[in-house]
């Protein structure tokens, strides 16, 4: 950052100049009294022109990227010029106090430190009174507090949406994330009438050229195809919408870092998926996902294989470590159906329990140890489920269900099951 500034020849005003990053922002004022008369911005700086009347001020202040400094202007010949040192004055208590409630104002409760009466801190928002409560004591603290939310009621889901004035929220689930707009197909206007042939000819083409412009390049195609395939993954596997935010984020950053060239779209956007219900707590393996997203006119071998592959790397490129899925939501899962089917959860969860007591888990699936655990408590509430169907369930075989329930029943002393 470099200042200068120079003297006119015939003396009347000084012309102070100032080189600065371009983007920097800049404030300055003159000190105790009166502004400058002119001021030029340009690419490198800023050059102010002082009239001859305040010159006798000596300095001027000057806030460069929110640091305020003051550059003192020492006596000058006529057409020189000389660099203006800085000085950094001490700020005030005040000052301080002023500077860092403009970064970072109080909220209402920071503002109101404690309860008057029991020093609690514990409040509570009445917005139908307009009033800040106590909720210890019960005591009104404030009260006519600006209620921020609209100003008409809903009671139920139908009426919000009649109500509210807003669009759709943003979404990462489309490739433009919902904020272009769409034409109708209905030809009417406003009103409800029909549109003249001419009319309706000139909507077509609008309509027409709405649809191309709204994919401009090759990553919007991209992006257009494996988003539409993974909300046919989701509505296959019932996922809730924020597992298919995270997916479609996840392979938003894959294709941005161009880790999607050379490899099947189709198997990057189940990988993607995978991750994201890992990441979220859904319990959905990954032949699950592989399954919900085959496409019998593909001609890939091992389909299951290839996302898989694809599910490692990007867990490898992104560092990414998913925890385990949890066994408790696998057994709700295998349970489904049942008429017993929290008593057969209890149980299942308690021969878990008791496994990870003993040290049985270690070095054993979660899909295994749940399709087990779900199959003996079936058989001790009567219920008995075969294996065959477990397995299908869990995407497991039959032999690792039947090793596991031989080890279970045999560490943790099970007789009735035999």
């Amino acid at each position: 950052m470099v200042f200068s500034y120079s003297k006119s020849k015939k003396g009347e005003k000084l012309v102070f100049n100032m080189n600065f990053d371009p983007d920097s922002t800049f404030h300055s004022t003159l000190l105790n009294n009166g502004d400058f008369s002119e001021l030029v911005l340009r690419d490198d700086g800023v050059q102010i022109t002082i009239p001859e009347e305040k010159l006798a001020l000596k300095q001027v202040g000057v806030r460069v990227d929110g640091v305020y400094q003051v550059l003192s202007l020492e006596p000058a010949t006529k057409t020189e010029t000389k660099p203006i040192p800085l000085i950094s004055p001490e700020k005030s208590s005040v000052e301080k106090t002023i500077s860092k409630i403009e970064e970072h104002p109080p909220t209402e409760s920071e503002r109101i430190q404690c309860c008057s009466e029991c020093k609690s801190t514990n409040f509570v928002r009445d917005y139908d009174a307009g009033e800040l409560v106590c909720g210890d004591c019960g005591i009104v603290i404030a009260s006519k507090i600006t209620d921020q939310g609209p100003e008409w009621r809903a009671f139920d889901q139908e009426q919000k949406d009649k109500r509210t004035r807003v669009g759709a929220p943003l979404t990462y689930t489309i490739h433009d994330k919902g904020l272009p707009t769409m034409i109708d197909w209905h030809d009417r206007d406003i009103y409800g009438r029909s549109l003249s042939p001419g009319q309706k000819a000139q909507m077509y083409r609008l309509r027409k050229w709405q649809r191309r412009i709204r994919v401009s390049d090759a990553t919007e195609r991209n992006l257009a195809f494996a988003l539409a395939d993974l909300t046919k993954i989701g509505n296959d596997l019932n996922l809730p919408k924020n597992v298919l935010e995270t997916a479609s984020t996840i392979y938003r950053k894959a294709v941005k870092d161009g880790k999607v060239r050379g490899r099947s779209i189709r198997a990057m956007v189940a990988a993607s998926t995978n991750v994201a219900c890992r990441q979220c707590g859904i319990p959905r393996t990954l032949n699950e996902v592989a399954d919900a997203s085959y496409v019998r006119d593909m001609k890939i071998q091992n389909w299951r294989k290839q996302v898989g592959s694809d599910f490692r790397f990007l867990l490898k490129e992104y560092d990414i470590k998913p925890p385990q899925i949890e066994r408790s939501k696998l057994i709700s899962k295998y349970s489904e159906g049942m008429s017993n089917k929290g008593k057969i959860e209890y149980i299942a969860n308690k021969i878990l329990f008791a496994a990870k007591q003993n040290r049985i888990t270690a070095g054993r699936g979660p899909e295994g140890l749940s399709a087990s655990a779900t199959y003996i408590a079936s058989v001790l509430t009567g219920e008995r489920k075969t294996q065959r169907e477990l397995a299908e369930i869990s995407g497991v075989t039959e032999v690792t269900i039947r090793n596991v329930y031989k080890t279970l029943v045999n560490n943790l002393m099970i007789e009735s099951c035999y």
